[in-house]
């Protein structure tokens, strides 16, 4: 894989993100890179990340090995049929949408199935741009990769190896398994939180009381509906078909719930709660899924005038930044703690290590 020329097409979070990645591992390849904005572009050249910048898709992209389309979908797919005179029959192109099965069929429809390489980084942020994109982001991330029924194994496993270099875990699946389980455990859990959010805003009184209570555990598990309405309008009609299958089989797991909390079957309940904690015990904590995690820890407060100052004052001397941080009262702890949130995983041991060696009793979850 030495000497290889790659191209992105979009260079926002994701796309910057996986270009600055595979800079940092191979300073040896050439980056081209088109965005709509030109300012990402000057920043991508000006931090040495890419070597060519154009504000069209032109002939620039045919000397490609490798070109990423990070765009939306609708307009990746308008980028294949500008491509497909443009580029060789030796360069593969891939994508990184959430979605699969659109662009598949849209490759098969324009007859590019043995150049194309379907892919999906498993990693986000709230912040969006190239401003935001890190070499980092994609560690520890799953990529999904899903190749064609024409797909060439050989470049197949040249992009696993693209993959691993950003320091990513690549896995293959077909497209329709990865539609179906990303509806599952990341377009069902969006569509949930916004409809639990909204549940509580028409339930609220006018006061506000329950926007006033909800702090904790309710906040914890919405907090994916404070993401992009447009992204996810989009994210759900594109893979509308697996969403609704995923969406009946809950609405019959929460009957069931019903059921039983109508009948008093508390046999029931207990063993659904515990298969649902055991499962979830067994998920692997280190790896970023498709939902990004909150790196946080909860701290013991000290009862005394000055607490919250003496913590924040250890951490940022300590050069550890915070993110978020605020006081918890529920039944999960005894007493108040101090929930702190961080940018990222290496910050959470830091400031658990430290704060402990302070004598503070930290929580995770």
């Amino acid at each position: 894989m030495s000497d290889k020329t790659i191209g992105f097409i979009g260079l926002g979070l994701i796309g910057g993100s996986i270009a600055k990645a595979l800079r940092r591992v191979h300073p040896e390849y050439r980056l081209i890179a088109y965005n709509r904005s030109r300012s990402s572009l000057v920043e991508a050249m000006s931090d040495g990340t890419i070597n060519q910048a154009t504000d069209v898709i032109d002939a620039s992209f045919a000397e490609c090995d490798f070109i990423f389309l990070c765009m939306p979908v609708s307009v990746n797919i308008q980028c294949l049929k500008k491509l497909k005179d443009l580029v060789p029959d030796t360069c593969v192109i891939t994508d990184v949408g959430s979605v699969k099965s659109t662009i598949h069929e849209a490759v098969r429809e324009l007859g590019m199935e043995a150049r194309f390489i379907g892919g999906h980084p498993m990693a986000g942020s709230e912040k969006t741009g190239y401003t935001s994109a890190t070499d980092r982001l994609l560690e520890n991330a799953y990529y999904i990769i899903t190749p064609t029924a024409l797909s060439n194994p050989d470049k197949v496993a040249e992009m696993r190896q693209l993959v691993t270099d950003t320091g990513a875990v690549p896995i293959v699946l077909n497209c329709e398994e990865h539609d179906y389980a990303t509806a599952a455990i990341s377009h069902l859990p969006h569509v949930i939180a916004y409809t639990l959010v909204n549940l509580v805003r028409t339930s609220d009184s006018r006061e506000g009381l329950m926007r006033q209570l909800a702090a904790g555990g309710f906040k914890d598990i919405t907090r994916i509906a404070s993401s992009s309405p447009d992204m996810w309008e989009s994210i759900c009609l594109e893979n509308q078909g697996q969403l609704l299958k995923v969406i009946d089989a809950y609405k019959a797991s929460l009957e069931d719930i019903s059921e039983a909390i109508r009948e008093n079957r508390g046999d029931k309940l207990h063993c659904f709660f515990e298969e649902a904690k055991d499962y979830r015990d067994s998920m692997p904590m280190k790896m970023k899924g498709s939902i990004e995690p909150a790196y946080e820890i909860y701290v013991d407060l000290i009862d005394e005038s000055g607490a919250i100052a003496t913590i924040a004052t250890i951490l940022a001397s300590n050069r550890i930044s915070i993110k978020n941080i605020g006081i918890l009262h529920n039944r999960e702890f005894q007493e108040g703690v101090l929930r702190i949130e961080f940018y990222e995983q290496d910050a959470v041991e830091k400031a658990t290590a430290l704060l402990s060696k302070y004598s503070y009793i930290i929580h995770t979850r």
